[in-house]
């Protein structure tokens, strides 16, 4: 299935039993969840997805089992998160051995390299698989910014195709589209500034608390491709208190304990995450209580 790189593509979260095992019917019970609403892709093991703690082989049976479970509506993709440029590559590789359809690229783990090594780790990437690959632009949290010189450096390669922007700087997506007109698919990566990174002319929203409300984030995304900026506005401020737990630390935690409050997901993290406690868990559950009590009546946004 070729991917568009555009629409909404949720950054699932990796459910766990209480014994630290990988708990796929509960992922899969998700997943579809998602894809029921209208997603139009997943990615599989992305930051929200505790991508730093998970084994290949458990990396293999989650990518397998949402090929299963989707069964060719949407397409698979899996995050490579890597230190060392083979390392990737060979994910890479076995991405398309397991039939991921695409691939998320964050810049190397742990070592902060410069420009030209970036370019250098995203271009052997890029070069060993036929895969189509978005690159993930977050120098917030992974203190390596893709820069405008160093997607020009990148042009030549075909399968990058798109970024995944969480620079938090919605004048970025003006700036691209400027120097690269349509070359890269623009997705936000923050909830909290998507709807104003749409209405720039992102092509879609790789999104977080879509895990627990997958059918009022389609409904932003296409009402405001429809032009139905007033009323996808209303959504948007109704769910902006839900979307900052996206940008705290604990967006996993956070995200997981609203999964679990409109019961499509567990709070089980993997440690050294803790599950959230005290007044952090119960300011955090009053905000879904109050969401959950006042929820916007959605217009038939799969028509749109």
């Amino acid at each position: 299935m070729a991917i568009e790189w555009k629409g909404v593509l949720p950054a699932l979260t990796t459910n766990f039993t209480e014994d630290d095992e990988l708990d796929l019917p509960l992922f899969t019970r998700n997943l579809l969840f998602q894809v029921e609403a209208g997603v139009d892709g997943v990615v599989i093991g992305g930051s929200l997805g505790e991508a730093s703690t998970l084994t290949l082989d458990e990396r293999e049976k989650l990518v397998r089992a949402a090929v299963e479970a989707v069964e060719s509506k949407v397409p698979v993709i899996l995050n490579i998160a890597e230190g060392a440029t083979r390392d990737a590559v060979n994910q890479a590789r076995l991405a398309r051995k397991w039939k991921a359809e695409g691939l998320m690229l964050l810049p190397p783990m742990r070592y902060k390299s410069d420009a030209r090594e970036t370019v250098e780790y995203f271009k052997a990437v890029a070069h060993a698989t036929d895969l189509p690959i978005m690159l993930y632009n977050n120098p917030v949290e992974y203190k390596i910014e893709v820069t405008l010189s160093m997607f020009e450096n990148m042009l030549d390669c075909e399968t990058i195709q798109a970024v995944k922007e969480s620079t938090r700087d919605v004048t970025n997506v003006t700036r691209m589209i400027n120097t690269f007109g349509d070359r890269y698919k623009l997705l936000c990566g923050v909830d909290t500034i998507a709807m104003e990174e749409l209405l720039l002319g992102a092509h879609g929203w790789v999104a977080g608390l879509v895990c627990a409300f997958p059918a009022e984030t389609v409904a932003i995304y296409r009402m405001v491709q429809a032009g139905m900026i007033e009323e996808a506005t209303r959504i948007y401020r109704w769910f902006m208190p839900l979307l900052e737990f996206d940008i705290r630390p604990k967006l996993v935690q956070y995200i997981k304990l609203a999964e679990t409050m409109v019961g499509y997901g567990s709070e089980h993290v993997r440690a050294p995450r803790l599950k959230l406690a005290g007044k952090e868990r119960a300011d955090a559950i009053k905000i879904v209580e109050e969401a959950l009590a006042n929820m916007p009546v959605l217009p038939d946004y799969l028509s749109l």
